[in-house]
C-alpha cells in the first residue's frame, strides 16, 4: 500500500530515514518543518514551512494537499537531557496537526504518532521487564500519554485508524545530528584514543551490567510504514525494537576492535564536564586521520551521553506484540553500532 503521507518533524531523527522509505516504497511525502530543506529534484517530496506550536501556520501549509491519506507524527517540542519533556509543548504540536489534517484530507487513513520508552518511566527508574505496552502507566505525568489519549479521543467515531510506536535510543548514521548514541561512542572513543587511553566505560558499574536495547532508524521506518498500513496494526501501540538485548559489558570489546583500542575499565565520568575542554585534543584527532573539518561538540551530544549511562537498571520492552502482527524484521544491534561507525569512518566524519 502506499499513498501521500504526512510527515510533522520530517528532517528530525525519527523521521528522516521514514522519507527515505516511503520515496523508495513509491509514496509521495509532505513533510513539514520549521526551515524546511530543498526537495531533491523530481522527487514526489515537498517539504513545508509551519510552526507547530501556531494552528494557523500549520492549516496555511497544508491548505493544497488534500490527497493526505496518512500522517506520521514525529515531531517533538526542544528540550534538555533530564528525562522530563514538556507536555503542554508536545500535545500543542501534535494537536496542531490532528486539527489541520482532517478537515483538508477527506481521503485520511491512518494516523501514525512516534512515541518512545519514556512511556514507561525509564527515566524515572526501574521498570518492568520486558515492559509490555499495555503495563500500567507510572504516575508521572508524561507527554506520551497525553499525546496518544488524544488520538485515541480524535479516532474515536472516524473512518481512519491510529497506531503508535514506541523505539527506545535511536540510532543512525547521521551526519550533523549530535544527539545520537552511535555519534557519541564514536567521538568518545577517539578523544580517548588520541589521550593514549583504552576505551574505559563511561557509566556505573550497574549500567555496565544491566540489560540495554536500542532501535535502528531504518528498523524504526520500516515498522511505522508497516504499522500505517497493515490492517492488523490498527489502534494500537508497538514497542519497536532491534529485537535483541544486550549489556555493555558484552558490546564494549567490539567497539574497542573497531577503533583498534584496549577494554580499559569501568570508569564513571560526567561526559559533559570531561569533554568541556577536549576541542582542541578533536581536532587533533581530525589532523591525524584526515577528517572533515569539525567541532566536537557538532559531532556528539554529551548530555545526552550523560543520561543513557546514567540510568543503572534493566532497560528491555517485549516486541511480543509487534512480531504477532506480521512484522518481521531484526538487527543484530553489536553489528548495527559497529556498521554505522563504519559509515562514519568511510565518510571522514569519525576515525
Amino acid at each position: 500500500m502506499s499513498g501521500t503521507a504526512l510527515v510533522a518533524g520530517a528532517t528530525g531523527a525519527t523521521a528522516a530515514r521514514l522519507v527515505e522509505r516511503l520515496l523508495a516504497d513509491g509514496w509521495s511525502v509532505v513533510g513539514l518543518c520549521r526551515h524546511p530543506p530543498a526537495a531533491p529534484p523530481g522527487a514526489r517530496l515537498a517539504y513545508l514551512q509551519a510552526d507547530l506550536f501556531d494552528p494557523a501556520s500549520c492549516t496555511r501549509a497544508l491548505r493544497a494537499w488534500r490527497g493526505i491519506t496518512h500522517v506520521f507524527h514525529a515531531a517533538r517540542a526542544k528540550h534538555g537531557e533530564t528525562g522530563v519533556e514538556s507536555i503542554s509543548e508536545n500535545l500543542a504540536m501534535f494537536a496542531c496537526v490532528l486539527d489541520a489534517v482532517p478537515g483538508i484530507a477527506p481521503d485520511l487513513r491512518h494516523v501514525h504518532l512516534v512515541e518512545g520508552g519514556k512511556w514507561y518511566g525509564l527515566h524515572l527508574g526501574p521498570i518492568a521487564t520486558p515492559a509490555r505496552e499495555d503495563d500500567p502507566r507510572p504516575a508521572a505525568p508524561n507527554f506520551y500519554h497525553a499525546q496518544e489519549d488524544l488520538l485515541r479521543e480524535r479516532q474515536r467515531g472516524q473512518p481512519w485508524t491510529w497506531s503508535a510506536s514506541r523505539p527506545n535510543f535511536l540510532c543512525d548514521y547521521a551526519p550533523g545530528r549530535a544527539r545520537n548514541l552511535t555519534s557519541v561512542l564514536g567521538a568518545y572513543a577517539a578523544v580517548l584514543r588520541e589521550l593514549g587511553h583504552p576505551l574505559d566505560f563511561p557509566g556505573s558499574a550497574a549500567r555496565w551490567h544491566a540489560l540495554m536495547e536500542v532501535t535502528d532508524a531504518t528498523l524504526l521506518a520500516s515498522a511505522m510504514t508497516f504499522l500505517a498500513t497493515d490492517p492488523r496494526a490498527a489502534n494500537a501501540a508497538f514497542n519497536v525494537t532491534n529485537g535483541d538485548v544486550f549489556r555493555w559489558r558484552d558490546v564494549w570489546p567490539a567497539l574497542a576492535r573497531h577503533f583498534g583500542m584496549a577494554v580499559g575499565e569501568v570508569r564513571p565520568v560526567r561526559l559533559e564536564a570531561f569533554m568541556a575542554d577536549k576541542d582542541a585534543v578533536w581536532q587533533q584527532a581530525v589532523r591525524r586521520h584526515g577528517l572533515q573539518p569539525s567541532r566536537l561538540a557538532d559531532v556528539a551530544a554529551w548530555a545526552f551521553g550523560d543520561f543513557v549511562f546514567g540510568l543503572d537498571h534493566d532497560i528491555a520492552t517485549s516486541t511480543a506484540r509487534l512480531r504477532a502482527t506480521g512484522f518481521r524484521e531484526s538487527v543484530d544491534s553489536e553489528a548495527m553500532f559497529v556498521g554505522q561507525l563504519a559509515a562514519y569512518r568511510a565518510a571522514r566524519l569519525l576515525p
